[in-house]
């Protein structure tokens, strides 16, 4: 098919693809880009869209499309050479970056083609405008000895944030713990308990090799009854890349000082007061204020329902309740009261069924067809190319799925962009995603069975690769999820979770890996009624992560945050219910901040949370799968990508503002005047 073709080409050719041949296209392409951007403001054509944004966004999309599977590979292979190529590439691509967005020359022909455009509602007028932006934050006003200033900082900070990620992921894979006697692991899931078995037998080691992975933690700290064993992994997991860890060489507490400190000092060159506020110039809120009164509202309106949770595990414990207990009493409780188990519910989510269950979730709300495509190239065996038609059988992208655990794999799910959308005179690219998790891995019969948190978690980084593979938007600087607020980036992801808890679908996701039966409503019933135990104390914990980012990056005094520990324990005095061990040394693995780009923006998971929760009542009011109003919904969200604003596509679909009753109810937290 000739459409096909328009895909293949672009997708990186991962058998043959080495790190030297990539790191060499890098230093050419940036070469030749800065040669011909000059060559562009030479000319003496006149000053257009065409003949100036056009060919630069044709570069930024070839330079991100080759970037891409080097940043992609060092984050998923336990092969140094990718990361030495990454960590070579950075610096270059950044400084690269930065000076296009401190050249005034640029900066001035942005200018005269947005003067020059009648039409405020063309995507056009939204990129220039965004760039614009984008050139006063990076300096493009500066002397000329500030400017490299501003570039030297921003180099450096981009060289931190990859040290900060790397120690995460290095202390992560260095810690193991060798388990003799059964007894110690009564109660981990005969998967976990298989894998360990095979992993101290490759080592030559008798009993059970547990790693740090998260299938083995979450194992461990949902369902092991010793104590003992879930203490050793919660400090092995809260302190990470610490100076508390077994091993303290990835020791992350002056990164995340270096962070702190780059970050201050590049807001304040450009003029704002600190990080929070020059974050805040490409987000919905509007400042700090309205962030941290959004966040102790929502505080206030949890901590009953969190401490009436907190009480019902102190009872089932019979002891005094520590961190490491949490998720085991919650679990048994789940048991007692509803009568349901993860282990019983993973017999019935075979990871197979699952998938086709969620691609016939997207082709009922959005009319498009997801097919598996053997011979793609991929960069390991238990990666799929998934390919996306629309309902006219017209190939709209695809994407990767890398779903299970290994050792050299980052830890957590994303979604990120092999290729961007792109139709700039006729030259197109199709949409290409990366969509990563880490669950069990199959065991000795090629099955793996997962949790519905899992579910929950694949349907949330789906959502992701929708809102890029949906777009309509054809210059790559604001299509998919380019160019939109980071505090609304996460509202079609968690718009998706909550398909997740409809029996419907749930039903299609489901097939006992034995039996063959559907998921049984009654088992479903149990499921839903459980779902909001614990939920309160999930509430706190959110916002207590929210409130410590959003307080050190609002900092004015970046002297203050030399001791970032400091201003942890000061939010978690305010929000907490559960003791935090002394020990505990959560900052120095909190990618998602120090490294993620989620610096001064982790309240948007509630922010967005919040959208997502009021959009999905709208199909609660109606149908689950109303294809109206999931029609609607693509069109005012998952097309515009930064095209439009998001808050004016948000009440489109709605008709209204977003409401807080919603999330609360969705919550368990009703019953709560708003």
């Amino acid at each position: 098919m000739k459409q096909s073709n328009n895909y293949q080409s672009t997708l990186p050719d991962f058998s043959s693809l080495t790190a030297e041949k990539a790191q060499s296209d890098i230093k050419c392409l940036v070469k030749k880009q800065r040669t011909a951007i000059d060559n562009l403001l030479a000319s003496s054509k006149k000053t257009t869209f065409a003949s100036i944004v056009n060919p630069i966004e044709e570069m930024q999309h070839e330079l991100s499309r080759i970037f891409s599977p080097i940043s992609h590979l060092q984050n998923v292979l336990d092969q140094p050479e990718w990361r030495n190529t990454f960590n070579s590439c950075l610096p270059l691509l950044t400084e690269y970056g930065t000076e296009l967005s401190q050249n005034t020359e640029l900066e001035k022909a942005y200018r005269t083609i947005i003067d020059n455009l009648d039409d405020q509602k063309d995507p056009k007028f939204s990129l220039l405008k965004q760039e614009l932006r984008n050139f006063a934050l990076n300096g493009v006003n500066l002397t000329k000895t500030k400017k490299q200033k501003f570039k030297d900082l921003k180099t450096r900070l981009s060289i931190a944030e990859a040290n900060f990620s790397q120690n995460v992921q290095d202390s992560t894979d260095a810690w193991s713990l060798n388990i003799e006697d059964i007894k110690e692991l009564k109660g981990i899931s005969k998967e976990i308990l298989e894998q360990a078995k095979n992993r101290g037998f490759k080592n030559k080691q008798s009993g059970w090799k547990l790693i740090l992975d998260y299938p083995t933690y979450h194992s461990v700290m949902t369902h092991a009854e010793s104590r003992s064993l879930r203490e050793k992994f919660y400090r092995a997991w809260s302190t990470r890349a610490s100076d508390q860890a077994e091993n303290t060489q990835w020791n992350n507490e002056e990164n995340i000082k270096t962070i702190l400190s780059l970050r201050h000092q590049l807001a304040h060159i450009v003029g704002y007061e600190n990080f929070a506020e020059y974050s805040l110039a490409k987000k919905m809120a509007n400042s700090t204020d309205e962030i941290t009164s959004f966040l102790d509202n929502l505080a206030i309106k949890t901590r009953s329902t969190a401490k009436r949770e907190l009480a019902m595990l102190e009872k089932a414990a019979k002891h005094n309740l520590e961190a490491w207990d949490t998720s085991y009493y919650l679990e048994k409780i789940k048991q007692k009261n509803y009568s349901i188990s993860d282990e019983e519910l993973k017999q019935y989510l075979p990871k197979e069924n699952v998938q086709k269950g969620m691609f016939k979730v997207a082709n009922r709300l959005y009319g498009v067809s997801l097919t598996k495509k053997p011979m793609v190239s991929v960069w390991h065996d238990s990666v799929e190319f998934i390919e996306v038609m629309d309902a006219q059988n017209q190939i709209i992208g695809g994407f990767y799925i890398d779903l299970f655990a290994r050792n050299g794999k980052r830890s957590g799910a994303w979604m990120d962009e092999c290729v961007i959308r792109k139709n700039i005179n006729g030259n197109k690219s199709l949409p290409i995603g990366y969509l990563v998790c880490n669950f069990t891995p199959p065991d000795k019969n090629g099955i793996s069975l997962l949790t519905h948190d899992d579910v929950v978690t694949w349907f949330h980084e789906f959502g992701h690769m929708l809102h890029h593979l949906l777009t309509k938007i054809d210059l790559p600087s604001i299509s998919g999820i380019n160019g939109v607020p980071w505090d609304a980036v996460e509202l079609p992801s968690q718009f998706m979770e909550n398909f997740a808890w409809n029996y419907e679908v749930l039903k299609d996701c489901s097939q006992h890996f034995e039996t063959g039966e559907s998921l049984p409503h009654d088992l479903f019933s149990k499921l839903q009624a459980s779902r909001n135990f614990g939920a309160g104390l999930a509430m706190l914990r959110q916002i207590e992560f929210a409130l410590y980012d959003i307080t050190i990056h609002a900092c004015d005094d970046i002297a203050k945050n030399n001791n970032t520990l400091d201003t942890l324990e000061l939010v978690r005095q305010k929000i907490t219910l559960i003791r935090t061990p002394q020990y505990n040394r959560f900052p120095m693995s909190f990618s998602h901040i120090f490294s993620g780009g989620y610096a001064a923006g982790y309240y948007s998971y509630k922010w967005a949370e919040v959208l997502a929760a009021d959009a999905f009542s709208a199909f609660e009011d109606s149908y689950i799968l109303n294809e109206e109003l999931a029609n609607k919904f693509k069109t005012e969200i998952l097309e515009i990508g930064g095209s439009k604003d998001i808050m004016q596509g948000f009440i489109n679909f709605r008709g209204r503002k977003p409401s807080l009753e919603p999330l609360l109810k969705q919550s368990g937290i009703a019953g709560i005047s708003i």
